[in-house]
């Protein structure tokens, strides 16, 4: 007899143009009509489904260091000196934090999180939360440079970068732990589809 947790010929393959909700819905029908198929919160598959998107975000977030830096240093170097303007250096790292932001949210949108993103107007709550999740780390990315470069008076390039990358890792932690439990929440997604299964039964049994 074969062992339904590793045959899985019962399951439809997704469109590939199906939207987050249809193919959630459709795995959790899948769910209920074959108990046990879906990974158990703990267990080793959800834990390397967790695994999965941490190295992704890691990916994401390692590339985007090189973003925010590069766009800092490029400002901080240029028009943004703080010989120019004394907070120079504070508004250098808000614009690169901002590009560092966009790129995070197609990074993480489109490849990280990709399976649990909202579609249609639900997109649009899904980016609101986005943005101030990544505003809120942006706040806490700029504590270190504000407390080295202004409170202990350490203004050179390379004390700055130091506290730069400190502020990221901080902020990194902050936002994949909001990111994964908060904005992509896959509960929240199966709550959305389990809303849309209870619309579809009474349509499927007429």
């Amino acid at each position: 007899m074969t062992d339904e947790h590793n045959d899985r010929t019962w399951q439809d393959s997704p469109h590939p143009h199906s939207g987050a909700l249809a193919v959630i819905a459709a795995a959790d029908a899948d769910s209920k009509a074959h108990p046990g198929s879906a990974p158990r919160r703990f267990s080793l598959p959800w834990f390397k489904i967790l695994l999965g998107q941490l190295l992704k975000f890691g990916l994401i977030g390692g590339l985007g260091i090189f973003v925010d830096l590069g766009v800092y240093t490029l400002l901080r170097t240029t028009i943004l000196t703080p010989e120019a303007l004394a907070l120079g250096p504070m508004i250098a790292k808000v614009f690169a934090t901002l590009v560092a932001i966009l790129w995070s949210w197609l990074g993480n949108r489109f490849w990280t999180f990709r399976h649990d993103r909202a579609t249609g107007p639900q997109a649009t709550r899904e980016g609101l939360e986005f943005l101030s999740v990544s505003l809120a780390g942006m706040v806490i990315g700029l504590i270190p440079l504000w407390l080295s470069h202004y409170m202990l008076g350490w203004t050179s390039l390379f004390v700055d970068n130091i506290a730069n990358l400190i502020g990221i890792g901080l902020g990194s932690i902050f936002r994949f732990v909001l990111y994964r439990w908060w904005v992509y929440s896959p509960a929240r997604l199966h709550r959305q589809a389990d809303a849309v299964v209870g619309e579809l039964q009474p349509a499927q049994s007429r």
